[in-house]
């Protein structure tokens, strides 16, 4: 118990090294990003400049004290929601390159003539613009047939594509 009367949760010091480990490790991850990705990412200024510190220094010395300088910023900062957001800007692309190819998939099934398709499109996009998608459908096969440029394609990925950024966004 401590002075107060409450009670302190006990942490062994293997578990302590264990956390300085893992606060060392986000910080060695931030180090590696750009000064654009770093932006994404809402931290404490005090964090922030030791960052831009750390990126301006050359000396192998110097960099080693200043990532245990960050190490120990990490341990008075809010580490798991820093994490959190580092991992998403890490991992910012994967989610683009899954939802780029739902849509070409979605794309190639309309121009194909799968109606089920149609059906899941229009149940995530109740607004869908039903006739502009029939006619660009349409004039895809055309093309495609015809041994034409898709640009009938490219337009229905586009507006595809811009029904979903308007549906997260």
């Amino acid at each position: 118990m401590s002075d107060d009367g409450t009670e302190e949760e006990w942490i062994s010091k293997s578990q302590k090294k264990r956390d300085c480990d893992a606060r060392q490790k986000i910080s060695d991850k931030l180090l590696k990003l750009s000064p654009e990705q770093l932006a994404l990412i809402e931290m404490p200024v005090e964090l922030e400049d030791a960052l831009k510190e750390a990126h301006r220094l050359r000396s192998n010395s110097a960099l080693k004290r200043q990532r245990q300088y960050l190490g120990k910023i990490m341990r008075t900062c809010d580490s798991a929601k820093i994490e959190q957001q580092l991992n998403q800007v890490l991992h910012r692309h994967d989610t683009n390159t899954a939802q780029f190819k739902k849509l070409e998939k979605w794309r190639d099934r309309l121009i194909e003539n799968d109606k089920q398709v149609l059906g899941e499109i229009i149940r995530q996009f109740p607004h869908l613009d039903r006739h502009h998608v029939h006619n660009l459908v349409r004039q895809a096969a055309r093309e495609a047939s015809a041994d034409k440029p898709p640009a009938a394609s490219r337009k229905l990925f586009k507006y595809l594509r811009e029904l979903l950024e308007a549906s997260t966004g």
